[in-house]
Protein backbone atom coordinates (compact mmCIF):
# COMPACT_ATOMS: atom_id res chain seq x y z
CA UNK A 1 0.00 0.00 0.00
CA UNK A 2 1.12 3.56 -0.75
CA UNK A 3 1.39 6.31 1.65
CA UNK A 4 -1.41 7.91 0.53
CA UNK A 5 -3.20 4.63 2.51
CA UNK A 6 -1.05 2.41 4.99
CA UNK A 7 -2.78 0.06 7.44
CA UNK A 8 -0.51 -1.01 10.42
CA UNK A 9 -1.41 -3.40 12.42
CA UNK A 10 0.22 -2.74 15.73
CA UNK A 11 -1.49 -5.59 17.66
CA UNK A 12 -3.60 -9.14 17.43
CA UNK A 13 -5.22 -11.01 19.77
CA UNK A 14 -7.22 -14.30 18.52
CA UNK A 15 -8.61 -13.16 15.17
CA UNK A 16 -8.84 -9.67 16.58
CA UNK A 17 -6.38 -6.90 15.28
CA UNK A 18 -5.60 -3.05 16.29
CA UNK A 19 -4.00 -0.61 14.24
CA UNK A 20 -3.60 2.57 12.36
CA UNK A 21 -5.05 3.17 9.11
CA UNK A 22 -2.51 6.51 8.16
CA UNK A 23 -4.04 9.05 5.43
CA UNK A 24 -3.15 12.70 4.06
CA UNK A 25 -5.96 14.02 6.33
CA UNK A 26 -5.08 12.52 9.46
CA UNK A 27 -4.91 8.91 11.29
CA UNK A 28 -8.15 6.03 11.85
CA UNK A 29 -7.46 4.20 15.00
CA UNK A 30 -8.95 0.85 14.57
CA UNK A 31 -11.08 -0.77 15.51
CA UNK A 32 -13.32 3.03 14.59
CA UNK A 33 -16.66 3.46 14.57
CA UNK A 34 -17.58 6.33 11.99
CA UNK A 35 -20.89 8.35 12.88
CA UNK A 36 -22.90 8.58 10.11
CA UNK A 37 -23.32 12.23 8.78
CA UNK A 38 -25.80 11.46 6.07
CA UNK A 39 -26.11 15.00 4.55
CA UNK A 40 -23.48 16.87 5.54
CA UNK A 41 -24.01 16.55 9.23
CA UNK A 42 -24.00 14.36 11.95
CA UNK A 43 -27.48 14.92 12.72
CA UNK A 44 -27.95 17.78 16.22
CA UNK A 45 -24.26 17.57 16.68
CA UNK A 46 -21.75 20.30 15.37
CA UNK A 47 -18.29 18.83 13.51
CA UNK A 48 -16.47 19.61 16.67
CA UNK A 49 -18.55 18.15 19.23
CA UNK A 50 -18.15 15.12 17.12
CA UNK A 51 -14.29 15.38 17.27
CA UNK A 52 -14.50 15.82 21.06
CA UNK A 53 -15.64 12.12 21.42
CA UNK A 54 -12.57 10.61 19.96
CA UNK A 55 -13.91 10.15 16.85
CA UNK A 56 -11.02 9.83 13.88
CA UNK A 57 -13.88 9.27 10.76
CA UNK A 58 -17.06 10.76 9.56
CA UNK A 59 -19.34 8.87 6.85
CA UNK A 60 -20.82 10.70 3.95
CA UNK A 61 -23.68 9.37 2.01
CA UNK A 62 -23.50 9.71 -1.88
CA UNK A 63 -27.16 9.48 -1.99
CA UNK A 64 -28.51 11.71 -0.49
CA UNK A 65 -25.32 14.22 -1.15
CA UNK A 66 -26.20 13.81 -5.07
CA UNK A 67 -29.37 15.16 -4.85
CA UNK A 68 -28.94 17.54 -2.24
CA UNK A 69 -26.88 20.34 -2.50
CA UNK A 70 -25.57 18.32 -5.15
CA UNK A 71 -22.06 16.84 -5.64
CA UNK A 72 -21.04 19.52 -8.23
CA UNK A 73 -22.23 22.15 -5.86
CA UNK A 74 -20.06 21.20 -2.79
CA UNK A 75 -17.07 20.82 -5.38
CA UNK A 76 -17.60 24.30 -6.04
CA UNK A 77 -17.62 25.60 -2.38
CA UNK A 78 -13.99 24.23 -1.97
CA UNK A 79 -15.20 19.74 -1.03
CA UNK A 80 -17.14 18.27 1.53
CA UNK A 81 -14.40 18.39 4.34
CA UNK A 82 -14.43 22.70 4.33
CA UNK A 83 -18.18 22.29 3.34
CA UNK A 84 -18.99 20.70 6.66
CA UNK A 85 -15.93 22.17 8.38
CA UNK A 86 -14.51 18.47 9.14
CA UNK A 87 -10.65 18.23 8.50
CA UNK A 88 -10.06 14.62 9.04
CA UNK A 89 -10.55 11.70 6.45
CA UNK A 90 -13.85 10.83 5.23
CA UNK A 91 -15.53 7.97 4.03
CA UNK A 92 -18.28 8.30 1.22
CA UNK A 93 -20.59 5.11 0.22
CA UNK A 94 -21.43 4.58 -2.81
CA UNK A 95 -25.48 5.14 -2.79
CA UNK A 96 -26.21 1.57 -3.70
CA UNK A 97 -27.54 0.62 -0.59
CA UNK A 98 -30.11 3.70 -0.83
CA UNK A 99 -30.78 3.56 -4.53
CA UNK A 100 -31.62 -0.36 -3.87
CA UNK A 101 -33.69 0.26 -1.13
CA UNK A 102 -36.50 2.60 -3.54
CA UNK A 103 -38.32 -0.42 -4.70
CA UNK A 104 -40.98 0.88 -6.53
CA UNK A 105 -38.81 4.45 -8.07
CA UNK A 106 -35.91 2.47 -9.42
CA UNK A 107 -34.83 0.72 -12.57
CA UNK A 108 -31.85 -1.94 -12.04
CA UNK A 109 -30.20 -2.68 -15.57
CA UNK A 110 -25.95 -4.45 -16.20
CA UNK A 111 -25.61 -0.55 -16.50
CA UNK A 112 -26.43 0.79 -13.31
CA UNK A 113 -29.49 1.98 -11.59
CA UNK A 114 -32.27 4.90 -13.11
CA UNK A 115 -33.83 6.06 -10.31
CA UNK A 116 -36.76 8.55 -8.62
CA UNK A 117 -35.87 11.19 -6.01
CA UNK A 118 -37.30 10.54 -2.83
CA UNK A 119 -37.32 14.39 -3.03
CA UNK A 120 -38.65 15.88 -5.69
CA UNK A 121 -39.56 12.73 -8.54
CA UNK A 122 -36.55 13.75 -10.72
CA UNK A 123 -34.54 11.14 -12.59
CA UNK A 124 -31.42 10.44 -11.70
CA UNK A 125 -28.55 7.78 -13.15
CA UNK A 126 -26.33 5.81 -10.65
CA UNK A 127 -23.86 3.70 -12.23
CA UNK A 128 -20.56 2.60 -10.98
CA UNK A 129 -19.06 5.30 -13.00
CA UNK A 130 -21.18 8.47 -11.86
CA UNK A 131 -20.89 7.14 -8.36
CA UNK A 132 -17.00 7.29 -8.20
CA UNK A 133 -17.37 10.75 -10.03
CA UNK A 134 -19.51 11.61 -7.42
CA UNK A 135 -17.34 10.73 -4.56
CA UNK A 136 -14.64 12.29 -6.14
CA UNK A 137 -16.37 15.65 -6.54
CA UNK A 138 -16.79 15.43 -2.54
CA UNK A 139 -13.36 14.95 -2.10
CA UNK A 140 -13.94 11.41 -0.18
CA UNK A 141 -10.77 9.85 1.60
CA UNK A 142 -12.31 6.40 1.52
CA UNK A 143 -14.61 5.75 -1.46
CA UNK A 144 -16.78 2.85 -1.67
CA UNK A 145 -17.22 0.96 -4.70
CA UNK A 146 -20.96 0.58 -6.32
CA UNK A 147 -22.62 -2.92 -5.43
CA UNK A 148 -26.13 -4.27 -5.55
CA UNK A 149 -26.68 -4.94 -1.55
CA UNK A 150 -28.21 -8.04 -2.20
CA UNK A 151 -31.84 -8.37 -0.03
CA UNK A 152 -32.60 -10.94 2.25
CA UNK A 153 -33.69 -13.50 2.38
CA UNK A 154 -33.25 -14.09 -1.34
CA UNK A 155 -32.55 -17.67 -2.94
CA UNK A 156 -28.97 -18.76 -3.41
CA UNK A 157 -29.26 -18.20 -7.32
CA UNK A 158 -30.89 -14.83 -6.81
CA UNK A 159 -27.61 -13.89 -4.49
CA UNK A 160 -25.32 -15.31 -7.07
CA UNK A 161 -26.57 -13.12 -9.64
CA UNK A 162 -26.73 -10.24 -7.56
CA UNK A 163 -22.90 -10.86 -6.43
CA UNK A 164 -21.80 -11.52 -9.68
CA UNK A 165 -23.09 -8.38 -10.76
CA UNK A 166 -21.59 -6.34 -8.08
CA UNK A 167 -18.10 -7.99 -9.26
CA UNK A 168 -18.49 -6.54 -12.50
CA UNK A 169 -20.13 -3.21 -10.66
CA UNK A 170 -16.66 -3.46 -8.85
CA UNK A 171 -14.36 -3.73 -12.05
CA UNK A 172 -15.81 -0.58 -13.21
CA UNK A 173 -15.61 1.38 -10.07
CA UNK A 174 -11.70 0.76 -9.96
CA UNK A 175 -11.24 1.86 -13.23
CA UNK A 176 -13.51 4.74 -12.59
CA UNK A 177 -11.40 5.43 -9.47
CA UNK A 178 -8.38 5.47 -11.48
CA UNK A 179 -9.60 7.82 -14.25
CA UNK A 180 -9.58 10.62 -11.21
CA UNK A 181 -5.39 10.35 -11.05
CA UNK A 182 -5.41 13.37 -9.37
CA UNK A 183 -8.39 12.32 -6.43
CA UNK A 184 -6.56 8.60 -6.49
CA UNK A 185 -3.15 9.59 -5.37
CA UNK A 186 -4.47 11.11 -2.12
CA UNK A 187 -7.93 8.25 -1.54
CA UNK A 188 -8.49 5.19 -1.24
CA UNK A 189 -10.95 2.13 -2.63
CA UNK A 190 -12.86 -0.03 -0.82
CA UNK A 191 -14.73 -2.99 -2.91
CA UNK A 192 -17.72 -4.77 -1.09
CA UNK A 193 -17.87 -8.39 -0.35
CA UNK A 194 -21.34 -10.16 -1.40
CA UNK A 195 -22.66 -13.18 -1.25
CA UNK A 196 -25.22 -13.58 1.18
CA UNK A 197 -25.00 -16.22 4.02
CA UNK A 198 -23.14 -18.50 1.43
CA UNK A 199 -20.08 -19.54 2.20
CA UNK A 200 -18.90 -20.51 -1.23
CA UNK A 201 -20.71 -17.16 -3.03
CA UNK A 202 -18.63 -15.13 -0.35
CA UNK A 203 -14.92 -16.94 -1.48
CA UNK A 204 -15.67 -16.19 -4.98
CA UNK A 205 -16.51 -12.40 -4.13
CA UNK A 206 -13.55 -12.49 -2.20
CA UNK A 207 -11.23 -13.81 -4.73
CA UNK A 208 -13.24 -11.44 -7.43
CA UNK A 209 -12.33 -8.25 -5.56
CA UNK A 210 -8.48 -9.44 -4.93
CA UNK A 211 -7.83 -10.32 -8.57
CA UNK A 212 -9.30 -6.31 -8.99
CA UNK A 213 -7.16 -4.73 -6.07
CA UNK A 214 -8.89 -2.75 -3.36
CA UNK A 215 -7.58 -0.38 -0.60
CA UNK A 216 -9.75 -2.05 1.85
CA UNK A 217 -12.55 -4.88 2.12
CA UNK A 218 -16.06 -4.23 3.19
CA UNK A 219 -18.19 -6.71 4.22
CA UNK A 220 -22.12 -5.86 2.76
CA UNK A 221 -24.69 -7.65 3.04
CA UNK A 222 -25.50 -7.86 6.67
CA UNK A 223 -27.39 -6.79 9.03
CA UNK A 224 -30.43 -7.05 6.66
CA UNK A 225 -32.76 -8.62 8.91
CA UNK A 226 -30.33 -11.82 9.22
CA UNK A 227 -30.25 -11.89 12.88
CA UNK A 228 -27.10 -11.91 15.22
CA UNK A 229 -26.49 -15.28 14.98
CA UNK A 230 -26.38 -15.60 11.48
CA UNK A 231 -24.34 -12.28 10.88
CA UNK A 232 -21.53 -14.26 13.23
CA UNK A 233 -21.44 -17.20 11.23
CA UNK A 234 -21.18 -15.87 8.09
CA UNK A 235 -18.71 -13.52 9.66
CA UNK A 236 -16.60 -16.52 11.06
CA UNK A 237 -16.39 -18.29 7.79
CA UNK A 238 -15.59 -15.18 5.64
CA UNK A 239 -12.91 -13.43 7.81
CA UNK A 240 -10.60 -16.19 7.42
CA UNK A 241 -10.67 -15.73 3.57
CA UNK A 242 -10.37 -12.13 3.57
CA UNK A 243 -6.86 -10.31 3.49
CA UNK A 244 -4.94 -9.92 6.48
CA UNK A 245 -2.95 -6.54 5.11
CA UNK A 246 -6.36 -4.31 4.42
CA UNK A 247 -8.81 -2.91 6.59
CA UNK A 248 -11.82 -4.64 7.27
CA UNK A 249 -14.83 -2.70 7.35
CA UNK A 250 -18.29 -3.77 8.31
CA UNK A 251 -21.00 -2.19 6.80
CA UNK A 252 -24.21 -0.34 8.78
CA UNK A 253 -23.40 -2.55 12.26
CA UNK A 254 -24.43 -1.45 14.28
CA UNK A 255 -25.38 -2.46 18.00
CA UNK A 256 -22.84 -2.68 21.10
CA UNK A 257 -23.07 -6.21 21.54
CA UNK A 258 -22.98 -7.01 17.35
CA UNK A 259 -19.70 -4.66 17.32
CA UNK A 260 -18.50 -6.37 19.50
CA UNK A 261 -19.22 -9.48 18.17
CA UNK A 262 -17.45 -8.25 15.27
CA UNK A 263 -14.09 -6.86 16.72
CA UNK A 264 -13.80 -10.01 18.26
CA UNK A 265 -13.74 -12.02 14.62
CA UNK A 266 -11.77 -9.56 12.91
CA UNK A 267 -13.60 -6.50 11.86
CA UNK A 268 -11.47 -3.26 11.89
CA UNK A 269 -14.19 -0.32 11.33
CA UNK A 270 -18.13 -0.04 11.08
CA UNK A 271 -20.50 2.77 10.86
CA UNK A 272 -24.38 3.07 12.24
CA UNK A 273 -27.20 5.58 12.13
CA UNK A 274 -28.29 3.78 15.76
CA UNK A 275 -26.33 6.30 18.61
CA UNK A 276 -27.64 9.60 17.01
CA UNK A 277 -31.17 7.92 15.92
CA UNK A 278 -31.90 6.93 19.50
CA UNK A 279 -30.53 10.32 20.75
CA UNK A 280 -32.96 11.80 18.76
CA UNK A 281 -35.66 9.24 20.26
CA UNK A 282 -34.46 10.02 23.76
CA UNK A 283 -32.80 6.85 23.63
CA UNK A 284 -29.25 6.62 26.03
CA UNK A 285 -26.66 3.82 25.88
CA UNK A 286 -24.87 2.93 28.93
CA UNK A 287 -22.11 0.42 30.30
CA UNK A 288 -25.78 -1.45 31.61
CA UNK A 289 -27.66 -1.23 28.37
CA UNK A 290 -29.92 0.88 27.43
CA UNK A 291 -32.23 3.55 29.29
CA UNK A 292 -35.46 5.43 28.17
CA UNK A 293 -35.06 8.77 29.09
CA UNK A 294 -38.47 9.99 28.16
CA UNK A 295 -39.44 7.34 31.08
CA UNK A 296 -41.36 9.23 34.18
CA UNK A 297 -38.72 7.35 36.74
CA UNK A 298 -36.49 9.46 36.14
CA UNK A 299 -38.29 13.26 36.18
CA UNK A 300 -36.73 13.69 39.87
CA UNK A 301 -33.39 12.01 39.66
CA UNK A 302 -30.22 14.00 40.26
CA UNK A 303 -28.05 11.70 38.88
CA UNK A 304 -26.15 11.89 35.74
CA UNK A 305 -26.93 9.46 33.17
CA UNK A 306 -23.59 6.99 33.72
CA UNK A 307 -21.04 8.53 36.19
CA UNK A 308 -18.32 6.91 34.22
CA UNK A 309 -19.17 8.91 31.48
CA UNK A 310 -17.50 12.08 30.81
CA UNK A 311 -19.67 13.45 27.84
CA UNK A 312 -21.48 17.17 28.44
CA UNK A 313 -24.50 15.66 29.21
CA UNK A 314 -23.27 13.39 32.10
CA UNK A 315 -20.81 15.58 33.54
CA UNK A 316 -23.02 18.98 32.87
CA UNK A 317 -26.98 17.19 33.27
CA UNK A 318 -28.70 15.30 35.63
CA UNK A 319 -31.11 12.79 34.14
CA UNK A 320 -34.31 15.08 35.93
CA UNK A 321 -33.01 17.78 33.13
CA UNK A 322 -32.67 15.62 29.88
CA UNK A 323 -36.12 13.93 30.74
CA UNK A 324 -37.72 17.57 30.92
CA UNK A 325 -35.64 18.30 27.72
CA UNK A 326 -36.74 15.34 26.43
CA UNK A 327 -40.57 15.43 27.33
CA UNK A 328 -40.69 19.15 25.76
CA UNK A 329 -39.25 18.06 22.34
CA UNK A 330 -36.36 20.84 23.36
CA UNK A 331 -33.79 20.40 20.85
CA UNK A 332 -31.29 20.46 23.40
CA UNK A 333 -32.49 17.18 24.58
CA UNK A 334 -31.66 15.63 21.21
CA UNK A 335 -28.15 17.07 21.24
CA UNK A 336 -26.87 16.33 24.87
CA UNK A 337 -28.26 12.69 24.37
CA UNK A 338 -26.46 12.69 20.45
CA UNK A 339 -23.22 13.21 22.02
CA UNK A 340 -23.34 10.77 24.93
CA UNK A 341 -24.19 8.07 22.85
CA UNK A 342 -21.43 8.87 20.32
CA UNK A 343 -19.15 9.12 23.42
CA UNK A 344 -20.45 5.93 24.62
CA UNK A 345 -19.44 4.26 21.04
CA UNK A 346 -16.05 5.77 20.86
CA UNK A 347 -14.90 5.08 24.48
CA UNK A 348 -16.43 1.20 23.63
CA UNK A 349 -14.27 1.53 20.64
CA UNK A 350 -11.33 3.07 22.60
CA UNK A 351 -11.98 0.20 25.28
CA UNK A 352 -11.45 -2.68 22.74
CA UNK A 353 -8.39 -1.11 21.29
CA UNK A 354 -6.61 -1.26 24.32
CA UNK A 355 -7.67 -4.48 25.43
CA UNK A 356 -6.38 -6.26 22.41
CA UNK A 357 -2.92 -3.79 23.11
CA UNK A 358 -2.59 -6.05 26.04
CA UNK A 359 -3.35 -9.41 24.93
CA UNK A 360 -6.73 -8.73 27.27
CA UNK A 361 -9.43 -8.97 24.96
CA UNK A 362 -11.17 -12.39 25.80
CA UNK A 363 -11.49 -10.97 29.89
CA UNK A 364 -12.89 -7.30 28.48
CA UNK A 365 -15.25 -9.05 27.04
CA UNK A 366 -16.24 -11.07 29.58
CA UNK A 367 -16.79 -7.97 31.33
CA UNK A 368 -18.86 -6.19 28.96
CA UNK A 369 -21.32 -8.97 28.75
CA UNK A 370 -21.26 -9.23 32.78
CA UNK A 371 -22.16 -5.51 33.25
CA UNK A 372 -24.72 -6.03 30.24
CA UNK A 373 -26.49 -8.68 31.60
CA UNK A 374 -26.56 -6.54 35.15
CA UNK A 375 -29.78 -4.49 33.67
CA UNK A 376 -30.42 -1.28 33.22
CA UNK A 377 -28.38 1.42 34.84
CA UNK A 378 -30.90 3.37 36.14
CA UNK A 379 -31.97 0.49 38.62
CA UNK A 380 -28.89 0.81 40.42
Amino acid sequence: MSERFKFDISATDGNARTGVIKMQRGEIRTPAFMPVGTAATVKAMTTSSVRATGADILLGNTYHLMLRPTAERIDRLGGLHKFMNWDQPILTDSGGFQVMSLTDLRKMSEDGVEFRSHIDGSRHMLSPERSMEIQRLLGSDIVMAFDECTPYPATKDETRVSMELSMRWARRSRDGFNSGKEHADKSALFGIVQGGVHEDLRRTSINALTEIGFDGYAVGGLAVGEGQKLMFEVLDFTMPMMPTDAPRYLMGVGKPDDIVGAVERGIDMFDCVLPTRSGRTGQAFTRRGTVNMKNARHRDDPRPIDETCGCPACSDYSRAYIHHLIRTGEILGAMLLTGHNLQYYQDLMSGLREAIAVGALREHVAAFHEKRLGGDITAL
